[in-house]
């Protein structure tokens, strides 16, 4: 009778722990990456999955899995103002469970497996007409050994009433230790002088041991307000750790690149985007934006540093390490949009450690991790100066001479007006003949108006790059869309003496009345660069205008927001494009392999993973909205695999 006691306790106990191993062991490296535990996979940001299960033989195969509506739809409709705002929103897929954010900053948990929700949070419960709403892009997720059984498991997760918000990543429940009861108010001794201006934080923080780093989306107007400084918190408390100026204070490296008191509260100089981490040298990696104004620089003279620039920072204590600077003195809204890429890359026989930044100019720099020297030449050129009065422009900008520019970045001539269709070319040569001033990519806005390539929308955007290291290929996607602008006096109620407008608003774009842009196609591409040699490879075009193929007009390219992910498959999926579909696209080759059907377009981008039940998915936020997608707006996630067999 013991022996059988003895024997039924021990098999409770093994049935006990194998239920609890799994919710405290800490996983192995291959369960993480055949996951998305970070917003880029890994916390380089590469955007590489080792899984091939779906592959170029199989994946047109490819069928809907599940779908998943977030039900903040009818709250976008009911309560936002103007256009109505992307989901952008990469979901990370930590232990069998997929968390997303929305355009509200609700956190939703799923089931990565089934698509079935097991929890959301919402920051925002109650607010009713006074719900506030932008293009969120996702969480981060921290997990650390307490002294408790199991890890402390925590989501990250900035908000748009610019809260740091932390919750526990088993029950969403916010964690009350962190902050005022999973909450940290980031205006709070920092920015409360500023309460009348914008301070949003649109893109996941990034965790580093156990630090959580954030920046946030500040004002492009005017030139002073809330400070742009990136700030390293506790995760476990919310307790400020350090904060880096990223506009220097007198006494520190780069105070000299600005005017004598012109770094007095400016704004900009921002990380709006997402940073990246090197593990292994303890090192953060920051793209920062324009220094405010954003189009006229003249109470800000001098080259501006750190905007504008690739910085890496030691992690534990938010000092320098190097930075470089991608465009002196910007004046034309050329903030970096986009994580930086960590590769490793093969150059002339030796592997070397680099950082990849893609940018709205189109120019892509690779640099060296260790020092942030080019490793391939860039050069200082000469560029236009400005006509407008008191404004200093650079007279001259970093252009590498590998990789080629992704995008137009020289002036238009009137035989590139679209033809696509006899009423696009009359509208477009009807805005052509009122342009006074053709340029490239550092043209600036005079006091006339002026037509340049690219524009505010890239190039590049957030959407960013992959890296299939299998075969050294960067993929980037990119838009064709002019800027055509001038600067006229600002009036009593600016605090510059110009600001930038037209006779379609101060961020007008060169396209028609449908938005259709106004040079000949493909005004979206998706590009395929190799490192090791800083050659194009394939350039395609990405997506098709609905309307236009109706006629019969294919291959045109859209304007695209949203990135790319590759595998091990030899796959480049990516939706982006304005037309309601997720592609696969060959590596090598760039061939359209397979299709899928979307709701919205997927301005955002996608994930893969291996579910608990051994099948490889592909998942991507469909809502549409935003810049390009007006017309068909969404609120699902949909989630792809091959048939179950």
């Amino acid at each position: 009778m013991l022996r059988k006691a003895k024997t039924l306790i021990i098999v409770v106990l093994a049935v006990t722990f194998a239920w609890v191993i799994p919710t405290w062991a800490q996983p192995s490296k291959n369960q993480v990456a055949q996951e998305w535990w970070h917003w880029g996979h890994d916390a380089g940001g590469a955007r590489h999955s080792p899984l091939d299960q779906i592959n170029t033989k199989n994946v047109s195969r490819l069928t809907r899995a599940w779908t998943y509506r977030t039900g903040e739809l009818d709250l976008i409709k009911r309560y936002a103002r103007g256009r109505l705002p992307g989901f952008q929103s990469t979901p990370l897929v930590v232990q069998g469970t997929l968390y997303i954010s929305t355009p509200s900053s609700r956190v939703i948990a799923l089931d990565a497996t089934t698509g079935r929700e097991k929890w959301h949070f919402d920051p925002q419960k109650g607010s009713g007409d006074k719900r506030r709403f932008f293009s969120h892009r996702g969480v981060a997720y921290w997990q650390g050994q307490g002294d408790k059984p199991g890890p402390d498991r925590r989501i990250l997760c900035g908000t748009v009433n610019a809260e740091l918000i932390c919750l526990d990543a088993t029950s969403g429940v916010p964690c009350p230790d962190f902050g005022e009861k999973g909450r940290l108010d980031l205006r709070k001794d920092f920015s409360d002088q500023w309460d009348d201006q914008s301070y949003v934080v649109t893109s996941p923080p990034t965790v580093v041991k156990d630090l959580v780093i954030v920046g946030a989306l500040v004002p492009e107007a005017p030139g002073k307000g809330p400070s742009g400084d990136v700030r390293a918190f506790n995760v476990r408390t919310g307790r400020e750790v350090w904060r880096f100026h990223s506009v220097p204070r007198p006494g520190e490296f780069g105070h000299d690149t600005w005017a004598p008191d012109s770094w007095k509260d400016r704004t900009g100089a921002n990380v709006w985007s997402i940073m990246s981490v090197d593990q292994e040298r303890g090192l953060v990696f920051l793209p920062t934006g324009s220094a405010a104004y954003d189009f006229y620089g003249a109470d800000r003279a001098g080259d501006n540093l750190f905007a504008n620039s690739v910085v890496a920072l030691r992690a534990e204590t938010g000092e320098r390490v190097w930075h470089y600077q991608l465009v002196h003195h910007d004046i034309w809204d050329y903030d970096l949009p986009a994580q930086p890429l960590l590769a490793t890359i093969d150059k002339e026989g030796k592997k070397v450690d680099v950082v990849v930044q893609v940018t709205k100019m189109g120019l892509v720099f690779v640099l060296d991790r260790e020092t942030g020297e080019p490793v391939f030449p860039v050069e200082e050129r000469k560029v236009p100066p400005s006509p407008v009065p008191g404004e200093a422009a650079s007279p001259t900008q970093p252009i590498p001479v590998k990789p080629p520019p992704l995008s137009r970045n020289t002036a238009l001539q009137r035989e590139d007006i679209t033809d696509v269709t006899p009423e696009s070319r009359e509208r477009c040569m009807a805005i052509f003949e009122q342009v006074v001033h053709h340029g490239g990519v550092y043209m600036p806005a005079g006091l006339e108006l002026t037509l340049s390539f690219p524009g505010t929308l890239g190039g590049a955007t957030w959407s960013g790059a992959s890296f299939d290291p299998a075969i050294g290929f960067l993929f980037v996607n990119v838009n064709e869309i002019g800027r055509i602008g001038l600067l006229e006096p600002a009036g009593e109620n600016f605090p510059l003496d110009y600001r930038r407008n037209s006779p379609w608003g101060p961020y007008a774009r060169f396209w028609d009345e449908d938005e259709l842009p106004c040079q000949k196609p493909p005004w979206g591409t998706l590009n395929a660069v190799d490192l090791s040699t800083g050659e194009l490879v394939w350039q395609v075009p990405l997506g098709s205008i609905l309307k236009l193929e109706e006629k019969g007009i294919t291959g045109t390219g859209t304007p695209n927001l949203g990135g790319s992910i590759t595998t091990a498959g030899g796959l480049v999926f990516i939706g982006g494009a304005n037309d309601r579909k997720l592609r696969a696209f060959d590596a090598r080759t760039g061939q359209v392999l397979w299709s899928g059907e979307l709701d919205g377009s997927g301005h955002a981008t996608p994930v893969t993973y291996l579910g608990q039940d051994g099948r490889q998915y592909v998942v991507i936020a469909a809502g549409g909205g935003g810049y390009f997608s007006q017309d068909k707006v969404s609120d699902e996630v949909v989630a792809f695999a091959l048939p179950a067999e």
